[in-house]
């Protein structure tokens, strides 16, 4: 989904609290008018060049926006136009707030290994780390011990490609083409022709994909040939730049001068984050062995998982997947008559392979979530109408709507009104002439307009807790800087109420987050 109004200010909300307002401000303007180039950039924010140079510095630096070279074709038969542009990363600045979660699925996935997650704070904190900076800052570590420093760090960085949690930085300036429009085949009938129509990539996603690195070197720490010939071709492009002394572009430190830098990769976080909300929507349905198995059926397809939003996993055989669940203690005690009974649960797909939707598991969460935040807001009527609609999918009459959902006849148009109002439902009038002139209202759930109004919700909500949180922060700045021997007294008790305060805050933010992920990230 694309960022909504208060997405994009949750956003500057974010940049502002990490880097300041001149760089909010740049950001704020690539959020709000899509890829601009430097020029455009000046012309906007009324910024001087350096100004702008320098925030679009940092903005690189921490994976917030991305350089690239749009190329447009010539007018009257001209040559083609290539700009250097710079579009701000909307789901990466979202990122930032989640590096807690990202250094506890390190920590477990690792077994608290403290080198790799010294390593990955270091690479989440500073944004893009040479091997070099990463052994600097190594050396104020207390792991180490007696083994040399560029050991540890070698075997810290392996490790952490290995698990995928960190990548090779994306390339500085990729090409990014205009996309043509592909005209569809013509539909054939039949049941089987009538599919969904894939919904086009975003510049964004296209962007990404287009920067990011061969899967040969993205996880590999050596170089390889496809490298060295990379960044060949970089360093000429680079030096041919800073000959020509282009206004448009902004010189990265990178490849480009070939240094290799290191960034957290967090597709593999999201990826990791995804499949625990499928696990945890799975126990809230069934027994631990769907669990158990959903679990195994995961672990065992990662490798092959080549997207974050993975629709379906790859078959597997029930040979293979009994395997894999008695790999854990747990699992040991599943019958493979109970193993085949949790995938019938599962709505597995297949006679000898097996796979699971994954995808559905997600939109049923998002049902979930939706129906929850009805309930507590608009009450137990309001619920069982919109859990009524949702299900049936079509418009429905607002009779046939109060009888099925056992709610009284005059209640249930001012609840729907209601849900209709805080553009929860979608409303259509409909004019009878027979028996007599009437008119009829129908209603029915908008899933795509309700899942982004839901979304733009969740990002207000998100932003008012942040600026509450930095309000009692801001509020009680002194308190915060007392030593405790000073804090007694009425002291004392005001400063555990903040901290009662920021507890419960910062909470509320982490299970926000989640639901937030559910509809923008899985």
């Amino acid at each position: 989904m694309a960022s909504t109004q208060y997405g994009i200010k949750y956003a500057v909300h974010i940049i502002t609290a990490h880097f300041g307002n001149l760089v909010a401000k740049v950001c704020e303007t690539l959020l709000r008018r899509g890829p601009l180039t430097l020029r455009l950039l000046v012309r906007f924010t009324e910024l001087s060049s350096s100004q702008i140079n320098n925030s679009l510095l940092i903005l690189i630096q921490h994976n917030c926006v991305q350089a690239f070279t749009a190329v447009t074709e010539g007018e009257f038969g001209d040559a083609p136009k290539a700009d250097t542009q710079y579009l701000a990363l909307f789901s990466n600045i979202l990122h930032r707030m989640r590096f807690s979660k990202f250094l506890a699925i390190a920590s477990e996935k690792l077994e608290k290994d403290k080198d790799c997650e010294e390593l990955l704070e270091g690479l989440l904190q500073n944004g893009r780390l040479s091997m070099e900076q990463i052994i600097e800052r190594a050396k104020s570590s207390k792991h180490a011990g007696n083994r040399p420093i560029p050991d540890v760090v070698n075997e810290s960085l392996l490790k952490l490609l290995n698990a995928h949690f960190v990548e090779r930085c994306p390339a500085p300036e990729p090409t990014l083409s205009p996309q043509v429009e592909e005209q569809p085949p013509p539909r054939k009938r039949g049941a089987k022709a009538a599919k969904v129509s894939e919904v086009p990539p975003t510049l964004e996603q296209r962007l990404v994909e287009s920067a990011r690195p061969m899967e040969v070197i993205r996880f590999s720490i050596g170089e390889t040939n496809t490298e060295a010939e990379e960044s060949e071709h970089y360093s000429s492009i680079s030096g041919q730049k800073r000959k020509r002394g282009d206004l448009d572009t902004i010189q990265e430190s990178g490849d480009a001068d070939g240094i290799i830098l290191w960034r957290a990769n967090f597709d593999e976080f999201i990826r990791c984050l995804r499949h625990k909300a499928c696990i945890e929507h799975v126990r809230s349905q069934f027994d631990d062995g769907a669990v158990n198995v959903l679990s195994a059926i995961l672990e065992a397809t990662r490798s092959s998982e080549k997207i974050v939003k993975t629709e379906i996993t790859v078959p597997l055989s029930l040979d293979n997947i009994y395997e894999e669940v008695m790999k854990n203690e747990v699992g040991r005690s599943m019958t493979l008559d109970r193993v085949e009974a949790s995938l019938s649960a599962l709505g597995c797909s297949g006679m000898e392979d097996y796979k699971i939707n994954l995808q559905k598991i997600i939109e049923q969460a998002q049902i979930d979530e939706v129906e929850s935040i009805v309930l507590k807001r608009y009450g137990r009527d309001a619920y069982r109408m919109f859990r009524f609609l949702s299900k049936t999918g079509g418009l429905v009459e607002t009779e046939k709507i109060s009888d099925s959902a056992f709610v009284d006849k005059n209640e249930a148009p001012k609840i729907l009104y209601r849900l209709w109002k805080d553009e929860y439902l979608y409303m259509e009038k409909v004019a009878i002439t027979v028996p007599r002139h009437s008119l009829c209202l129908l209603w029915r759930v908008d899933r795509y307009n309700l899942w982004e109004h839901v979304l733009d919700e969740m990002y207000h909500a998100s932003l008012n807790l942040q600026l509450r949180q930095a309000y009692e922060m801001e509020q009680d700045k002194e308190l915060l800087n007392l030593p405790p021997d000073k804090r007694g007294g009425p002291l004392e008790k005001r400063y555990n109420r903040l901290r009662n305060v920021r507890i419960l805050l910062e909470s509320s933010l982490l299970k926000l987050d989640d639901a937030l992920m559910l509809f923008h990230d899985f």
